[in-house]
């Protein structure tokens, strides 16, 4: 059986935005769907990456009425695309709510490190390095497995170009459907919080 995940759906145009830092974040918590806010390093992130969307999209000859804005419903996710709006010259509410788009939560896990999970249950730990993609946290968590369902059936909606705000876990198991990359690789790819991703011709880009 291959492991490479299915390329199911190639969109013109979808523009992806990380929220920006959270406390959890700096402490390397796991945050999943707990509603953590921005912290200043994140409030700033945000307002730089709409500064750099504005320009992309400036030189591209895009006009921001033609995208659909829409984030997850977390105030992390909504915070960052009110500062980038903002920044752009955009009404800073003027965006949808794709609750598809939420983070995977880590069950019980979330608010924890690694490092104090491992201290109880270094088996659990273990099993997750071996097979991150596949591992379910405990609690009601969701594995990649299980994201890459909720992710890939939203993605095949998506008919027009956007502007995505969500979370890292989501834009690791996009990039691998649009990519039709191998499922070990997914969850270990960098998602940056400075920077803007760019899909389109079939290809991503950084801006």
């Amino acid at each position: 059986m291959t492991s490479l995940l299915p390329r199911l759906h190639n969109p013109d145009l979808l523009i992806f935005i990380r929220h920006g830092q959270t406390d959890w974040n700096a402490e390397g918590r796991m945050q999943g769907q707990k509603d953590i806010p921005l912290n200043a390093t994140g409030r700033d992130q945000a307002r730089r990456n709409g500064d750099r969307l504005k320009s992309f999209l400036e030189d591209a000859r895009i006009d921001p009425a033609d995208l659909d804005f829409m984030a997850s419903p977390l105030g992390r996710t909504r915070m960052t695309m009110e500062l980038a709006r903002t920044e752009m010259g955009l009404a800073p509410e003027a965006y949808r709510l794709e609750d598809q788009l939420k983070e995977l939560t880590f069950g019980s896990w979330e608010g924890s490190t690694l490092e104090e999970i491992a201290e109880t249950v270094p088996d659990l730990v273990e099993q997750r390095r071996i097979d991150k993609w596949g591992f379910v946290p405990p609690g009601g968590g969701e594995s990649y497995e299980m994201l890459a369902q909720r992710i890939g059936g939203w993605l095949q909606t998506v008919d027009r170009p956007s502007v995505v705000v969500a979370h890292g876990g989501v834009f690791r198991v996009l990039r691998g459907l649009l990519e039709g990359l191998d499922r070990r690789r997914v969850p270990k790819l960098p998602v940056p919080q400075d920077v803007v991703f760019v899909w389109r011709d079939g290809r991503l880009e950084e801006v």
